[in-house]
């Protein structure tokens, strides 16, 4: 059997999300935007979709904009906000963002003249919010912390955060992907001006996502063309996708206040470090942080080789980002954190989703332990 501990990567898709979505990529297939009786009811199924992902997030129908995941999103609001919203041309973000909120931060540093502060982390991967205050300028446009780190786990002060920002007049905006599903969200929608959601981290279809966006709020598209989504995302909208996101988020929401799973988490990092007696590291903040991301770096040995060691006694789980997967250099998140390289480079992150057995989380501390003993010939 198979252990899969990478829901921080990906998920299954859940059975009864399957059973929703068939018709609308069967029977129910139409263009929302067609005027005829199977277009309507691809139409009606998207306000459906809005409005259950709205419900969850305690926000209008109407500032949902469906896109195809977590990386559109955050495109979307960092590109569309910071272009449409001429406050001034200064961006403030973290050293441990998301690869898609960094590469958005440069891509405007280098072709639209703005400028931007990368406020530092502690060595547990939270940001101060006074480092934030600190960094806002009268030019400020837009602050973007993200909600939860998804290599190590660690809750963000997003609110603190969004206080000060808000304060001298600047938007504000959340990477909520690695939140959905174990923090409540609807605080983080009205602290922020803009929240990324991705379907698939919850148990919905890849390649579709959503963005909440505030009001009226200006945003340049990223995507030109027919002008769906209120001209903020053109293209024919993925109806399977927009209702299997706002599904999951719903399903999500529902199975987030406490169970058995909140405590996983624990029990696999104390297991871990003391099975492995000062050999591993627990990465991220001991006590802010998600229960379903556990991450460690094991000084003395490959990463990718524990990884491999693990799969090979059947547990399948991660070095960390799935989108860093395949490179050689160590984590940005993991380097901004104060950890060196070679430690970096045996960073091993285990993560789980709320329907985790607790079995296979004692298989998965125990197999853990086992492999870092083998790798490193303890």
């Amino acid at each position: 059997m198979v252990i899969y501990l990478d829901a921080a990567a990906t998920t299954a898709v859940r059975p009864e999300i399957l059973d929703t979505v068939w018709p609308l990529m069967t029977t129910e297939f139409g263009n929302p935007s067609s005027r005829h009786t199977i277009g309507e009811s691809a139409a009606r199924a998207l306000d459906y979709a809005r409005t259950l992902a709205a419900s969850v997030l305690g926000v209008r129908a109407g500032d949902i904009v469906f896109t195809s995941g977590g990386t559109e999103s955050n495109n979307l609001a960092l590109k569309g906000l910071a272009l449409a919203n001429p406050r001034g041309r200064h961006l403030v973000t973290t050293a441990v963002e998301h690869s898609s909120v960094r590469e958005s931060v440069d891509y405007l540093v280098r072709h639209h003249g703005f400028a931007v502060d990368v406020v530092p982390v502690d060595r547990e991967g939270r940001v101060d919010p006074a480092r934030i205050a600190a960094a806002l300028r009268p030019d400020t446009t837009l602050v973007s912390v993200m909600a939860v780190n998804n290599e190590v786990g660690t809750i963000q002060p997003v609110a603190e955060a969004a206080a000060a920002a808000r304060a001298v007049g600047a938007l504000v905006h959340t990477d909520a992907v690695q939140a959905a599903g174990w923090v409540d969200l609807a605080p983080l929608a009205a602290a922020t001006d803009a929240l990324s959601v991705s379907g698939h981290k919850l148990g919905g279809l890849k390649g579709a996502g959503l963005l909440y966006l505030r009001g009226r709020l200006e945003a340049e598209p990223v995507l030109h063309g027919g002008g769906q989504e209120r001209g903020r995302r053109s293209g024919t909208e993925n109806v399977a996708g927009a209702v299997s996101t706002a599904t999951a988020l719903k399903l999500a929401a529902e199975a987030s206040a406490g169970g058995a799973a909140e405590g996983y988490g624990r029990f696999l990092a104390d297991y871990v470090l003391k099975g492995l007696d000062g050999a591993a590291l627990l990465t991220g903040h001991p006590t802010e942080r998600v229960p379903g991301i556990v991450s460690f770096c094991f000084p003395g040995t490959a990463g990718e080789a524990v990884l491999l060691e693990l799969e090979r006694r059947g547990v399948v789980c991660s070095s960390g980002s799935a989108c860093h997967a395949g490179s050689s250099d160590p984590s940005p998140v993991l380097l901004a954190m104060g950890y060196d390289a070679d430690t970096a480079l045996t960073a091993v992150r285990l993560s789980f989703s709320r329907g985790v057995k607790e079995a296979e989380i004692a298989q998965a501390a125990r197999a853990t332990v086992a492999a870092v003993k083998a790798v490193a010939g303890l």
